[in-house]
């Protein structure tokens, strides 16, 4: 079994190929082959699910081991998708899907189904839908072998794709910059406790294409932990940009201590604002830079991202969330210069719910990394209620997979950076101890406040301090800064707050932030 942080770094080394395109074999029908023709619908699904919630839950069996531990992760570069053998891809859907192979670090199959009209029928596993590179392993596959996922095509004959499932209850899109990033998840079953977080599987899909000139493509699945059992419908649309509307119905095995609903897992090594912690050439590395909050009583917050010395859960309350997500805000290029895997244009994923989530919190986890391949954030909707065996939970919610949030404020201005340095004043003696933080804001009303009105910073901090602060705006532009220094003793965590004011006037988002203590080297 991985551990954690192997079965993430797989997932971002595998998955990283849905980025790049697929070697052309000409056009023509499928040739896939199907088993018998069965009824489906959603609400057998979920009664399916609920039945399965009330049985003893059945470890999967790896079937054909010796084989697929042959599959390395060079032996699965090899392995090609024919396109033509694609779901579709005879022109007949919009979105032809392709279908990843099994390997040694996705050994246990996920059914696949082909739905139209209330008909599934099962995708069978033929090795001849794949080519193997220089090596020989298509003759060692039984028929039986089965498929680790799918992919969504761009459309017909296209050799790039925009969406993919793979592995656990993971899922991610290249959103729309055209770029994989984050990812996310069915559910979260106990992140950071200090029992093993437990990773629900889709156990089968059922897919359901558009015609050829549809936006939309609907996915069913069957999820199955040893604490929970689900029926998911996820309709994937594809337009200007890639949105995912999800409805999520979990059912309960047994008591859960964390149930994290509409999970996002990414990646956060260093920034502008952790940069004593560069140890690569690159100026950042980051999938995203902040979590970004609008609660049910409309306050915009944004909270940057940490790179922590151990695992830091913060928990922010909130009643019936308007939305929140993991932003990338950094889009220049020349703050990453990495022309390989293009950290600007990795995607920003906005939640919102549908409907009243009630009471509850957004959970942000934190975990160490000393290099980019290692996801080491997540976030979710925790529920204040507890979780009991035997519940039904129902959850709806569209994903945003964007370049920046969907709904931005303008009567709010946003968080463009957050900086720290040593305390004191250019040129004369630095004091000890001290901590200088510099925030910048752009838009919304700052576009409107000349340079000598008295904008204030309002500043708050659980431990320390505060001294030396002020804000003024950014020569030549409309943007407004805000400075302050903190002077605190220990290592403990200090919790920030800021925002700026004009009189009793509101101007920008909240400013959160945790200060981990630290020394320059």
């Amino acid at each position: 079994m991985l551990n954690r942080r192997q079965f993430l770094f797989v997932m971002g080394a595998l998955g990283a190929l849905t980025a790049i395109p697929q070697a052309r074999s000409g056009a023509g029908t499928s040739g896939i082959q199907f088993g018998t023709a069965k009824p489906f619908s959603f609400d057998e699904l979920k009664q399916r699910a609920k039945a399965m919630a009330t049985l003893p839950y059945e470890e999967p069996v790896v079937r054909h081991d010796a084989v697929l531990e042959s599959i390395d992760y060079d032996a699965f570069q090899d392995i090609v998708f024919k396109r033509e053998r694609g779901l579709g891809e005879d022109g007949s859907v919009n979105f032809p899907a392709q279908f990843f192979h099994l390997g040694r670090y996705f050994k246990v199959p996920v059914k696949l189904h082909a739905l139209d009209d209330g008909r599934s029928r099962e995708i069978l596993y033929r090795s001849e839908y794949y080519t193997f590179g220089g090596t020989s392993l298509g003759k060692i596959f039984p028929d039986d072998l089965g498929f680790s996922g799918f992919r969504l095509q761009d459309g017909p004959g296209a050799t790039t794709d925009w969406m993919a499932f793979l592995g656990a209850s993971y899922f991610r899109s290249s959103g729309e910059l055209n770029q994989y990033g984050l990812s996310a998840r069915g559910v979260a079953i106990d992140p950071a406790l200090p029992t093993p977080e437990e990773f629900p599987r889709f156990t089968e899909f059922w897919l359901e294409p558009g015609n050829p000139d549809s936006k939309e493509f609907v996915v069913y699945a069957l999820l199955d932990g040893p604490s929970v059992t689900g029926a998911f419908r996820m309709v994937c649309i594809k337009n200007q940009q890639i949105l995912m509307d999800i409805d999520a119905n979990l059912y309960p095995r047994q008591d859960i201590k964390r149930l994290g609903i509409a999970p996002l897992t990414s990646m956060f090594w260093y920034a502008e604002n952790n940069r004593h912690q560069i140890r690569d050439w690159r100026p950042e590395i980051h999938d995203n830079d902040g979590l970004t909050m609008w609660t049910g009583a409309g306050e915009r917050i944004w909270r940057p991202l940490n790179n922590p010395s151990s695992v830091m859960t913060n928990s922010f309350a909130d009643t019936n969330p308007k939305g929140f997500g993991l932003l990338q805000r950094d889009r220049a290029f020349y703050h990453y210069e990495d022309d390989g895997v293009f950290y600007d244009r990795r995607p920003s994923v906005w939640i919102e719910p549908a409907g009243e989530w009630g009471e509850g919190a957004i959970q942000l986890i934190e975990i160490p990394t000393d290099d980019e391949i290692h996801d080491n954030i997540v976030t979710y909707w925790l529920p204040k209620e507890a979780v009991k065996a035997g519940s039904e939970w129902h959850y709806a919610y569209r994903l945003h997979w964007v370049a920046t949030e969907p709904y931005p404020s303008d009567t709010v201005a946003r968080v463009i950076h957050t900086r720290l340095g040593n305390a004191g004043v250019p040129g004369q003696p630095r004091p000890k101890g001290g901590r200088k933080f510099v925030i910048d804001f752009e838009g919304g009303p700052l576009n409107e406040i000349a340079k000598l009105d008295k904008v204030k910073p309002v500043i708050s901090t659980s431990k320390g301090r505060i001294d030396n602060e002020y804000a003024l705006q950014v020569v030549g532009t409309k943007n407004w800064r805000a400075a302050f220094d903190l002077y605190v003793e220990g290592k403990e965590p200090v919790n920030l707050r800021l925002f700026l004011k004009l009189g009793d006037r509101t101007l920008t988002e909240t400013w959160l932030y945790q200060y981990l203590p630290f020394t320059y080297d």
